[in-house]
């Protein structure tokens, strides 16, 4: 099974990791939340000090905010998910899960590929019950490569995975 760092364990992020490692995978999280840390630990995942730390290692990196502001500062900031997942030299797939802003997420998504990695933006519906169930839907957008890659993953936490398009299509059709 996989390697995945995920960051946000709140209410939402945190049964979704949950799910992933109940589906066999590997989990390192991280969340400003001690609380949120001990659950995932209680699930069997491992808790990391800080989300770089999290994405070392994995081949797949997802995270679950509240907003883009928060989307950008982790994933684009000096030493963000980003600056991480492309010095690790795996080329972690990358996947937010964030219901966010288009433009948030498409800048998100370029600063990813110009730093050579592939990003999926993959909104959910279904809401906490749909998270702790594993039976969220998720509207995808990137490239078709990086939606094949990703899907697997995605089946472990969610019922329906539609593919809808390019780079913020999953937050346009959200």
């Amino acid at each position: 099974m996989a390697r995945i760092g995920f960051i946000g364990l709140g209410n939402m992020g945190g049964p979704m990791a949950a799910n992933l490692v109940k589906a066999g995978h590997e989990v390192t999280g991280f969340d400003l939340s001690r609380e949120m840390l001990g659950a995932l630990t209680s699930a069997g995942g491992r808790a990391a000090p800080s989300a770089a730390e999290a994405a070392r290692g994995a081949e797949f990196v997802l995270t679950m905010l509240p907003a883009g502001g928060h989307v950008r500062e982790v994933w684009m900031h000096q030493g963000g998910l980003i600056e991480a997942a492309a010095a690790s030299g795996a080329k972690p797939l990358l996947i937010d899960c964030s219901t966010i802003d288009v433009e948030s997420s498409r800048a998100v998504e370029a600063a990813a590929r110009a730093a050579g990695l592939d990003m999926l933006d993959a909104p959910v519906s279904g809401g906490t019950a749909g998270a702790a169930a594993g039976t969220l839907t998720f509207m995808v957008g990137g490239a078709d490569s990086a939606y094949t890659r990703g899907e697997a993953v995605l089946k472990a936490m969610g019922r329906t995975i539609v593919h809808v398009g390019g780079p913020g299509t999953g937050q346009a059709a959200k």
